[in-house]
């Protein structure tokens, strides 16, 4: 073995530890740097070396557009995409990649050593084959979702589309939320620009994509992949990891004679939500847990997405729109008190207030915050709620309406919620213009009493959201 060096475009020197038998696949092999730390894959086609346009194709994708290049988020993007690092243009054509980080790899168990692709977890048969440690609860699938929806919004906001979105081009690491997706350069579409290559994968692909795979490519009916396709691979994961179902594979039948063609029609042209209100011929009917599970803000948009937008693609929501609605569905978020409850936690429902997973029923007495944009309390325009549990921490997402969790929101803690001595309380860590309900500011370091029916300011900001308390007691909810 040898140490090569490898040249990128932008002149930069890769060095690889040259192999008898490099591994790879379909289109490239591979060598390993020697500290491990990245790799090099080079093309194995004679004609795409020779190729310009794919040497262009490279360059752009690994430079231009690639947001772990970011000069103040770069760190953050490179936490969400495995992007190429680099085109490398000689000895060969090829590209720079990074190799996986530690925790996308299982420590032991059955799978000891292999990738954590997330089909290992949203599939029945792997998913049992997991410890409970790997498989993580149903919160840490709702922040991998938040994770997904951002990446992919940052994508579609880029003008690209990733094309091939699926459990086989993500990997998870459930314990800590994580998430990444693999960006295949030669899958990746720049209208106008680049063109795709590759159609998507079946269980994923939007159903115009899947009823047109028999078209020549050329024809100009023949559907392509888009952030409109995209859309509706996100919207089949993100109700996958949160409900562990496929939501077009149902009973229904539409093919006696070929289960090809049954398959063609089931994700093509005849597709049907499984929950589809007006259509339950595709309904399982071992169905416990209904998408409404989810909550005020994601429930609409699986309406969207799998009634209103499945076979009108204008009609589907955009990634921006799932993540804004996951992350304020995470602030509904409550623990479930079941030791033995599979999930650790739900939405909570004031009509409702019991565990879809395991049938615990919530209880004890905790505030909701409803917050408002402006006005007085009762005139002002509803943004959305917060249901707060003892040690809930506010930040400045929670404070003012002009500010979201995203890639660069400020994730200092600005105050906690604390049931302290039979009384509820938010506690003032650094908001310096938080003010009482009777008006008087709340110093950094003391506290406010969340009393039913008490309203109070985060911050004499313009865009400072407007607080109401509503003390809810689960003991006396209907049952």
């Amino acid at each position: 073995m040898s140490i090569e060096r490898a040249e990128l475009s932008d002149g930069r020197i890769a060095e690889y530890v040259m192999t008898p038998d490099p591994p790879g696949g379909a289109m490239t092999y591979t060598y390993f740097a020697p500290d491990r730390s990245y790799v090099v894959h080079f093309y194995r086609d004679a004609a795409l070396q020779k190729d310009p346009g794919r040497r262009k194709r490279t360059e752009m994708l690994t430079g231009k557009f690639n947001p772990t290049l970011d000069p103040i988020l770069g760190d953050y993007w490179r936490k969400l995409f495995w992007w190429p690092s680099g085109a490398v243009v000689k000895p060969k054509l090829g590209m720079v990649c990074p190799t996986c980080r530690p925790n996308f790899l299982f420590s032991d168990g059955p799978f000891k050593g292999k990738q954590k692709d997330a089909y290992l977890f949203v599939l029945e048969k792997p998913r049992r084959m997991l410890t409970d440690k790997d498989r993580g609860t149903w919160l840490n699938y709702l922040q991998i979702c938040i994770l997904l929806a951002r990446a992919v919004r940052r994508l579609h906001q880029a003008g690209l589309a990733h094309a091939d979105l699926s459990p086989h081009n993500i990997l998870i690491d459930p314990p800590s939320a994580g998430c990444m997706i693999f960006i295949d350069i030669d899958a990746l579409v720049v209208p106008g620009i680049c063109l795709p290559q590759v159609m998507g994968t079946p269980g994923y692909m939007a159903p115009e994509l899947f009823q047109n795979l028999t078209m020549p490519i050329n024809d100009p009916r023949r559907a392509n992949p888009s952030s409109a396709t995209d859309a509706h691979a996100l919207a089949v994961l993100i109700y996958q990891f949160l409900l562990q179902r496929n939501p077009l594979r149902g009973p229904k039948v539409h093919s006696q004679t070929s289960t090809e063609e049954d398959d063609r029609l089931a994700m093509g042209e005849k597709a049907l939500f499984i929950e589809d209100p007006n259509d339950t011929s595709n309904r399982p009917k071992d169905l416990k847990i209904s998408y409404e599970a989810l909550g005020p803000h994601l429930s609409p948009l699986v309406r969207r997405a799998f009634v209103d937008g499945l076979h009108h693609p204008a009609f589907r929501p955009a990634a921006i729109e799932w993540e804004r609605a996951l992350c304020h569905t995470w602030d509904l978020k409550v623990d479930c008190s079941n030791p033995r409850c599979p999930a650790k936690g739900f939405i909570f429902n004031r009509a409702s207030p019991v565990c879809p997973f395991c049938g615990e029923r919530l209880s004890g007495t905790f505030p909701i915050l409803k917050l408002r944009r402006q006005g007085q309390a009762g005139q002002g325009r509803m943004a959305r709620e917060v249901v707060v549990q003892h040690n809930h921490q506010l930040f400045e997402w929670h404070a003012l309406d002009n500010k979201s969790p995203d890639e660069g929101a400020n994730r200092k803690r600005l105050a906690y919620c604390s049931f302290h001595q039979g009384q509820w309380l938010l506690v003032n860590e650094g908001l310096p213009t938080l003010t009482s309900p009777a008006g008087n500011r709340v110093p950094i370091g003391q506290a406010l009493a969340l009393t039913h029916g008490a309203v109070f300011r985060f911050s004499a900001d313009s865009h400072s959201y407007l607080a109401e308390v509503d003390l809810v007691n689960c003991n006396s909810a209907a049952p």
